[in-house]
């Protein structure tokens, strides 16, 4: 069971890009806190409590304790915009969570001993991640902050897919419900091949540089 974390926030009555603009000045983010059959509520947040909150993993990818004015509910990020240039988060959306109803969130692979294993010993060899993250299914007590996956007995060759990941109690793959077909692999140890440039064969006269036109007079 992944560890829950809490953010503190205050409810609020001013909306619109006036008011909101304002927050920011202040240090503040405008956020939202929506879902579970309950009417949407304004709220914002200190602007350093986000910035260092959305440092982590955690942060995207569990279910927090949002405190507000005292209360709190149980809710994941849902959406949330920042500056195109700053270091500012200018506005965040949060899910409320039902504790009894499964929900659909993208979580991180960590990606553990693969210095130790024969494939990144074996020169030539390249491993490869093609996912850093896979979306599950599961109750909200049930969430994963991340996915382990041990690489340490990757040989030359070896395809890890989906099918292959070592999952908690009460998680599920959500595109392995989907067919087969989305049994993609997660991690490849190939062999990369160097092209050389073939030399001419004895007697064989190697191609001759293009010549260089003569001066004009």
């Amino acid at each position: 069971m992944a560890t829950t974390h809490e953010i503190k926030a205050v409810s609020r009555k001013d909306e619109g890009k006036g008011a909101s603009r304002r927050l920011r000045h202040s240090g503040f983010v405008p956020a939202v806190v929506y879902g579970a059959g309950s009417a949407p509520e304004s709220i914002q947040i200190e602007h350093n409590t986000i910035l260092l909150a959305a440092k982590h993993e955690w942060f995207f990818s569990s279910v927090l304790d949002l405190n507000v004015d005292g209360k709190v509910q149980k809710v994941l990020v849902r959406d949330w915009q920042k500056h195109p240039f700053k270091l500012q988060m200018l506005h965040m959306d949060f899910l409320r969570v039902d504790e009894n109803a499964a929900i659909r969130i993208s979580v991180p692979l960590h990606f553990l001993n693969q210095e130790k294993s024969a494939a990144a010993k074996t020169s030539g060899v390249v491993i490869s991640h093609n996912l850093t993250e896979v979306e599950i299914s599961c109750l909200p007590k049930d969430l994963p902050e991340f996915i382990e996956l041990d690489l340490a007995d990757v040989k030359p060759g070896d395809i890890i897919h989906l099918s292959e990941l070592k999952l908690p109690k009460g998680v599920e793959i959500v595109a392995l419900h989907l067919g087969a077909d989305h049994d993609i692999a997660v991690v490849t140890a190939n062999t990369v091949k160097e092209e050389v440039e073939a030399a001419p064969a004895e007697g064989e006269a190697a191609p001759a540089a293009p010549a260089t036109p003569a001066p004009k007079k």
